[in-house]
């Protein structure tokens, strides 16, 4: 008896349906996804348009993802009250609203609970695009499923900020949102249409109140702090301060009450499952070291090297080219693979082409950067598809949702602290660089004298000569602090690899339950 009968849920899907329902979910997802990224090269355009400083346009990227952090750990309850298929085309249809009211937005608080309200609405929906892919794929094939979830996940964020760029640049800032409304309204109508007869087991449970309250008290403090903890100097401020300690005080209660309370709105209880907690902590760990680079490269790219964000977004893109080709040969063979291995070659991978990175001086090329970004594709395909399939093996198919929303709550929250935590690093360490550079800088030194001299002989007046000079120092400081960072990320990227050996196999299909 296949796993479908045996959990009263429909037959899977095949042919046709199953090929329009994966197009359907994976662009909704990709759609979702890419809005995490797409607003942030449109900030100065956004505030410069409202009339609002751009550190107060960062609101309309802080506002949207405090609201999906804190609605992805609730997925799992939602789902259950409504549905798993009623819930992802309700959510895509509130995203759909909302993107239209950003796009339409005259000023900032309505841009802000634009965002709020669209984030909500994106919280639910990638959790369950992958809930509702394994939950309709056949046994066989869920390794295709959880690769076509892990490239729209993965590669979206990087194409973000290349589209997001050529709207702003050619149209206007409104249409990163308008965008969503053709796609989304596309993808809900298909997904119901094939899903509405399917729904999932509905099992109405009564409010747990006191969790919900501590449990968006906890995230939001947690989001935002992150959000705002470098531009305010982390815990110099007392704000950022007052956050991170009701952060700790409501999130530490929450743990205790889920624990203990009859009707959980978050299930806690997948934490006993060894390989949930072995994968989820992988992923996160890896999300921290992956985010990092992909942050701090773009900045180094714009800030230093004088690029544009166009270009750092061309320079970027590569690494989703090998991730695209290779995910799907993963997924197909994913039951034949040892899929410890294989995350320990994406964690090799990503180490190397890390450290790769990390010998390169001011003056690379575009050639030069491209090609260990091109190859680091490698990693990505074989770091998320193999995890994905660790952190939901073993698990019943009515628990994928809760499983998929707090996977996702995790990544979310170390992505969010990865962009903190990197550019944070690479400010102070290239003041340090900087400080010791400018040590050997004086007008006495043979060395500084000559290359005054030799701007002098190029018609650069004495006073312009040491603002070039001031400008080099700067450049190479930071030069040498990115280096740092993506040592730092190689450092990290290694030492994951035992972490991933405490899995137990088997791991079997992915959503099927394991016999015990």
């Amino acid at each position: 008896m296949s796993d479908s009968a045996q959990n009263g849920r429909a037959p899977p899907l095949s042919g046709a349906p199953l090929a329009i329902l994966t197009v359907a979910v994976a662009i909704s997802t990709f759609m979702e996804v890419l809005d995490l990224t797409i607003v942030n090269v449109s900030v100065p355009h956004i505030a410069g348009s409202l009339g609002v400083s751009a550190q107060e346009g960062t609101w309309a990227i802080s506002s949207y993802s405090l609201a999906s952090a804190v609605m992805q750990p609730l997925t799992g309850w939602i789902a259950k009250q409504f549905g798993e298929a009623r819930t992802f085309c309700i959510s895509v249809l509130l995203f759909v609203a909302m993107s239209m009211l950003c796009g339409l937005a005259t000023s900032m608080p309505m841009l802000v609970v634009a965002r709020l309200l669209q984030g909500a609405g994106s919280g639910p929906m990638v959790a369950l695009s992958m809930a509702l892919l394994l939950n309709n794929y056949p046994d066989a094939k869920k390794g295709i499923a959880l690769a076509v979830w892990a490239m729209t996940v993965v590669i979206a964020p990087i194409f973000g900020p290349i589209l997001g760029g050529w709207i702003t640049d050619n149209y206007s800032w409104p249409w990163i949102f308008y965008i969503n409304v053709p796609v989304g309204l596309l993808a809900a109508v298909v997904t119901w249409s094939l899903l509405r007869n399917r729904e999932s087991k509905i099992v109405r449970t009564p409010i747990d109140m006191v969790g919900l309250v501590l449990l968006v008290l906890g995230v939001g403090c947690l989001q935002f702090m992150l959000d705002n903890g470098n531009d305010k100097d982390w815990f110099a401020s007392p704000m950022i301060l007052v956050l991170g300690i009701t952060a700790l005080v409501a999130l530490v209660f929450f743990v205790a009450w889920e624990l203990t309370d009859k009707h959980p709105i978050v299930e806690l209880h997948l934490f006993a499952k060894r390989n949930f907690t072995i994968g989820v902590t992988a992923l996160s760990l890896g999300m921290v070291a992956f985010f990092g680079i992909n942050v701090v490269f773009p900045l180094w790219l714009q800030i230093d090297l004088g690029y544009t964000a166009t270009w750092a977004g061309l320079a970027t893109a590569p690494v989703g080219i090998l991730a695209f080709l290779i995910s799907p040969i993963i997924g197909k063979n994913i039951q034949k693979l040892e899929l410890r291995a294989v995350t320990t070659f994406a964690f090799i991978v990503f180490g190397w082409t890390s450290i790769w990175f990390a010998s390169f001086p001011s003056d690379a090329t575009f050639g030069q950067l491209i090609v260990p970004r091109f190859l680091m594709g490698i990693g990505i395909a074989c770091f998320f598809v193999p995890l994905n399939q660790v952190i939901v093996s073993g698990l019943k198919p009515e628990e994928i949702a809760s499983a998929s929303g707090l996977a996702n709550f995790f990544r979310t929250i170390a992505a969010s602290f990865s962009t903190a935590v990197t550019v944070t690093i690479w400010q102070h360490r290239g003041d340090y660089h900087h400080a010791v550079l400018a040590e050997h800088l004086n007008a006495t030194s043979p060395a500084t004298q000559s290359y005054v001299g030799h701007l002098q002989a190029m018609g650069v007046s004495a006073a312009k000569a040491w603002s070039v000079i001031e400008g080099v120092v700067t450049r190479e400081a930071l030069t040498l602090a990115v280096n740092d960072v993506f040592l730092l990320c190689a450092m990290l990227f290694f030492a994951m690899i035992p972490i991933i050996w405490l899995a137990k196999p088997p791991f079997g299909n992915a959503g099927a339950a394991a016999v015990h």
